[in-house]
């Protein structure tokens, strides 16, 4: 069992035993002991130890805590508004026995104020909730969270790597793809409201990396305006990180090319949401989603654009909905051939497209939240740096 998971197993059966005996027994202070010793052999390898709890799944850092998927007491948890969990630095038993008080105390009272983060006085852990719809659709309140500064450095060298395996393996590393969507999706929500943290371009050949992650994180946020589930949030992100995969076959001095592209080299860029399908259905079965999106993002609501059907047909609604995110980020970004275009340009562009290329009810929402949302929106680069609010 993993650092993680020997820690949660541990904190879970420690709270446990607090439940069944008084204060000084001796099977309370083992099990306390137990769990304080895996915290401690946790934080000699990772000091600052972050959980995540998201429905059934727990997320330690960036990554999935797989061993414990489905475990009860992470629902719990987050019910008692301990969605969110930080050891930052070395922590005391003392410390820790005065938490697990706290915790005990948040999973037995009936009523509960989740609004604010929370600090033991003194101490180095800090818990809250964060801003994730559940998965009936409903959102939870905006709340505080521990202030902890996000870039997308880490997530922005995962995509470039696991896009270069897929260029010399053929097949999507699945575990890889999931992190930085759950990471991104712990981005969004780490203030007091949802943020929207879009990546800047430094380099023209680096616009694949750059503009997938930009669309996973405008897919998910408007999947959430749209009151989907938390599940089907981080499906469409996911979706929306994979649309353009099929662009690792087409050569950099393609992708960059400042001019018109000849007859070739434009058969070649059309190709690429077949050739993603392709090299998505061969990796994963739980990728047929992404699958479909990746093959159906450039078609138009007109039937237009690329692949062209034989005989039209309706395209997924993960399609429709990354197409307009694609779309919006595409123009928003400063390519070899044209500067970036303005916020109200591009939105002016997605509303008069609607009906046409975009399906009006996506795209009048999509409007609407980018409207609504652009307090929130944030640019952040690819390096440890904090976020910053968004120009237009």
């Amino acid at each position: 069992m993993s650092g993680p998971a020997a820690f949660l197993s541990a904190f879970a059966h420690a709270l446990a035993a607090m439940t069944l005996y008084a204060a000084g027994h001796p099977a309370r202070e083992r099990a306390i002991d137990d769990a304080f010793q895996e915290l401690h052999d946790l934080q000699a390898a990772a000091p600052n130890a972050l959980f995540t709890f998201l429905g059934d799944e727990i997320v330690f850092g960036n990554l999935p805590v797989r061993e414990l998927k489905a475990w009860d007491w992470s629902r719990r948890l987050a019910q008692a508004g301990i969605q969110r969990l930080e050891f930052a630095d070395r922590v005391s038993r003392d410390e820790f026995e005065g938490f697990l008080d706290e915790v005990l105390a948040r999973l037995t009272l009936s009523a509960i104020d989740t609004s604010e983060t929370h600090q033991l006085r003194r101490s180095s852990i800090r818990f809250g909730s964060v801003g994730v719809k559940g998965d009936a659709g409903q959102a939870e309140p905006p709340v505080a969270t521990a202030t902890i500064s996000y870039s997308l450095g880490e997530e922005a060298e995962t995509v470039r790597w696991f896009q270069d395996a897929v260029k010399s393996q053929g097949v999507v590393p699945l575990t890889e793809a999931e992190a930085v969507v759950r990471s991104l999706s712990i981005a969004m929500h780490s203030d007091r409201q949802l943020v929207i943290p879009l990546l800047q371009l430094k380099e023209f050949d680096q616009y694949t990396t750059t503009h997938s992650m930009n669309v996973a994180v405008l897919t998910m946020a408007l999947a959430e305006h749209l009151g989907l589930g938390a599940r089907d949030v981080r499906t469409f992100g996911i979706a929306g990180l994979l649309h353009d995969i099929g662009k690792v076959r087409i050569p950099l001095d393609v992708l960059t090319k400042p001019g018109r592209f000849t007859d070739e080299e434009r058969a070649l860029m059309n190709a690429h949401p077949v050739e993603g399908a392709r090299i998505i259905l061969k990796s994963e079965e739980q990728l047929e989603l992404p699958a479909v999106v990746a093959y159906e993002h450039h078609i138009m609501l007109n039937g237009g654009g690329y692949p062209t059907f034989r005989f039209r047909r309706d395209c997924h609604h993960a399609s429709k909905l990354v197409h307009v995110c694609d779309v919006y980020d595409a123009l928003r970004t400063n390519r070899p051939y044209r500067e970036a275009w303005t916020q109200e340009k591009t939105l002016t562009y997605v509303r008069d497209r609607a009906g046409v290329e975009f399906d009006p009810e996506l795209a009048g929402a999509f409007v609407r939240m980018m409207q609504q949302w652009e307090p929130q929106l944030a640019v952040m680069t690819d390096e440890r740096t904090p976020l910053r609010p968004a120009g237009t």
